[in-house]
């Protein structure tokens, strides 16, 4: 483990033990607030230096079992070599670990998120596939005991998706999602397809994390209401009363339409809501591209617009680009069974990560 990250634990460990002896001074129990604060720190760097604990006795036994293989005992340098390589394995998972503890959180992964799926090239089929690709979120969804509250759709007549836009609350949604976003590809037979020709189709997915009024201030004197009649499905209120809601944000151009409820008033919270995401999204991009943090890696850029994944119905076959990973199950994974994918993917974005964050100062 390379040095700056060892001064490091050994800085969070001085500042572990700082933080034991504050916690029980009379004074501090009574500033309830400060209390709190420390509290949490201390459960914050807990974890990292226990494992840092275990990491520096993993090392004194390997440096003493060193010491044993100079012994003139064939039998004790065998069982010295042994040891030797257990403790390594265990060395090298302990800073793995340590490693992952070390890296910046992301502040949204506990947040829910608003998911958009749209049909993209492809015409009916491209729609078909949208509304297989969105209940595979829903099934997953379900897996987790998360829920699903769709917030606009527009459909077509054959069961298909134009589009979609729902929010997935639970915990860690945004975590577990947010690779996600990207161009998803499909490979098949459309039943309408009577040569049995294969075509190919897509569908394009974001995943934004939800964000509170708080988080941000939009100017309501920014926002364009257009108030209009629905259209579909629907009942009487259909056509009849301007219950639709048409929401432009004219600093950026971003719009967002809601139509679902009856209600003029639940339509223009549920656009709002949906807005206020897509706003946040954007901000969270331009910090990134200002930083220039995210490099194109093995795992690619995570850009909306790159080729993410393929679903390959004649060969049974799920492939994701960015990792080269194939699984042959695409009707478990269009079931909801995407916890292979999704913890490979964020393995692979970890990695990336860390090779940033830790890799050796480049000499000048």
């Amino acid at each position: 483990m390379q040095q700056q990250v060892l001064s490091r634990l050994e800085e969070l460990e001085t500042k572990f033990e700082t933080l034991n002896q504050e916690i029980v001074r009379p004074e501090v129990i009574q500033d309830g607030n400060r209390y709190t604060t420390l509290i949490k720190q201390h459960a914050e760097l807990d974890g990292i230096v226990d494992s840092y604990r275990q990491l520096l006795a993993v090392q004194t036994g390997i440096d003493e079992s060193k010491v044993l293989l100079e012994e003139s005992d064939a039998e004790m340098r065998e069982l010295a070599a042994e040891e030797i390589g257990s403790l390594e394995i265990r060395r090298e998972a302990l800073e793995g670990d340590l490693l992952r503890m070390l890296l910046p959180k992301n502040p949204n992964d506990a947040k829910n998120v608003v998911v958009e799926v749209r049909a993209g090239t492809g015409g009916e089929e491209a729609a078909l596939f949208a509304a297989e690709i969105f209940r595979m979120y829903q099934r997953y969804a379900e897996r987790r005991r998360w829920t699903v509250e769709v917030m606009s759709e527009s459909s077509t007549g054959t069961g298909g998706l134009k589009e979609v836009i729902a929010v997935i609350e639970g915990k860690g949604a945004y975590s577990r999602l947010k690779h996600e976003s990207g161009v998803h590809r499909v490979q098949r037979v459309p039943e309408t397809e009577s040569s049995g020709r294969i075509h190919t189709s897509a569908v394009t997915v974001a995943v934004m994390p939800e964000a509170k009024a708080v988080e941000l201030d939009i100017d309501q004197n920014e926002i364009r209401i257009d108030r209009f009649c629905s259209s579909g499905p629907g009942g009487q209120s259909v056509n009849t009363t301007q219950s639709a809601i048409r929401l432009t944000h004219e600093p950026t151009g971003v719009v967002v339409s809601c139509q679902d409820e009856k209600s003029q008033h639940k339509n223009l919270a549920k656009a709002m809501r949906v807005l206020r995401s897509r706003l946040y999204d954007l901000k969270q991009q331009e910090l990134a591209n200002e930083r220039a943090a995210e490099r194109k890696g093995m795992v690619g850029g995570g850009d909306r617009s790159e080729k993410i994944r393929t679903y390959n119905f004649p060969q049974n076959r799920v492939t994701d680009h960015r990792i080269h990973l194939t699984v042959h199950k695409l009707p478990e994974v269009l079931d909801g069974d995407l916890d292979e994918l999704l913890d490979q993917t964020v393995s692979a974005f970890e990695a990336q990560r860390l090779e940033e964050e830790f890799q050796p100062a480049q000499a000048s």
